[in-house]
């Protein structure tokens, strides 16, 4: 670990699976770390291991070998209750698919990690929160009544009213039109920066990755090839 600010490390981090071929590789020896404030973009190609790295360092799944220690926390040392205590409150994510949950209402669904958490002014923090991303008149709103970019405002929202010290975003403008990205995109580098959270970013778009502070290159399961965003 690099210093007290480090909120991610993997170490030789590596995971194999089963085929109807044989053993598969889908990462090897996979090293890296992310402190607080960094905003790290991972490319690759499709079918790369970048998806599953992600889930990987967010204690989601876990590596054949190897071991990520999440907010000074080893993942192997803990069961899946004490994962999901880790992350909450502290973790946030966003997806391309958004992944908010249709039975509730856009503000019930920001206020899930808060309850989760155990806060208890969880109403009041998440209305303003939908405020700040602009959705504070669809409160009310269930996400099919929400368009695309609402609905990944909405999970914007959630992934960040807690506060995180890092946040997993996986190829979050995927199901938005270009303006609609762009403007999702904004956004989360300015909520980002406000809160001071880490950003783990995993996208197709190069455009996009060069506005983080890191770029890692994923191919055939390795990391490598790191670039500092212009000045």
């Amino acid at each position: 670990m690099s210093d007290s600010t480090t909120v991610l490390v993997a170490d030789s981090v590596s995971k194999r699976v089963d085929g109807p071929e044989g053993e598969l590789t889908i990462l090897q020896d996979v090293d890296m770390s992310v402190c607080r404030g960094d905003a790290t973009a991972i490319v690759g190609p499709s079918g790369s291991g970048k998806s599953t790295l992600l889930g990987i360092l967010a204690g989601l799944d876990s590596p054949t070998s190897g071991r990520v220690t999440l907010l000074d926390q080893d993942l192997a040392a803990l069961d899946e209750d004490a994962r999901s205590g880790l992350r909450a409150g502290r973790v946030g994510f966003v997806f391309q698919n958004f992944q908010l949950l249709p039975g509730l209402s856009a503000l019930e669904n920001v206020m899930l990690p808060l309850e989760l958490a155990g806060v208890a002014d969880a109403s009041r923090r998440a209305a303003s929160m939908l405020d700040d991303v602009g959705l504070s008149h669809r409160a009310g709103h269930h996400p099919l009544q929400l368009s695309g970019g609402e609905q990944q405002r909405v999970a914007l929202a959630r992934a960040f009213v807690a506060q995180p010290s890092l946040l997993f975003a996986d190829e979050p403008t995927g199901n938005l039109d270009a303006d609609t990205g762009n403007k999702v995109i904004e956004l989360m580098f300015s909520l980002r920066e406000r809160l001071d959270s880490a950003l783990v970013l995993i996208t197709h778009d190069s455009a996009l990755a060069e506005r983080c502070d890191r770029r890692l290159t994923m191919h055939g399961g390795r990391l490598s090839g790191e670039l500092a965003r212009a000045s």
